[in-house]
């Protein structure tokens, strides 16, 4: 499991957050994953982002999955 600390929060910024966590019947930490969870789902990362990421980029490639299929180079 991935872990990321967030500092300088604007003041209020955890508070409003916990909040809102209440309101929907989660954790403080529920919330802000399913914060970023939407983000992410809003624009997906793409092979290209993820392979220019230094960190943590661990990328599954399935050619199979995609129905990709093998070529031969025209020589």
């Amino acid at each position: 499991m991935e872990q990321i600390v967030v500092r300088n929060l604007p003041t209020g910024t955890k508070g409003a957050l916990k909040a809102q966590a209440q309101r929907h019947g989660r954790s403080l930490e529920a919330e802000v994953r399913e914060i970023l969870a939407n983000s992410i789902a809003r624009e997906p990362a793409t092979l290209v982002d993820l392979l220019g990421v230094d960190e943590g980029a661990d990328v599954e490639f399935e050619p199979e999955r995609l129905r990709l299929l093998p070529r031969t180079p025209e020589l």
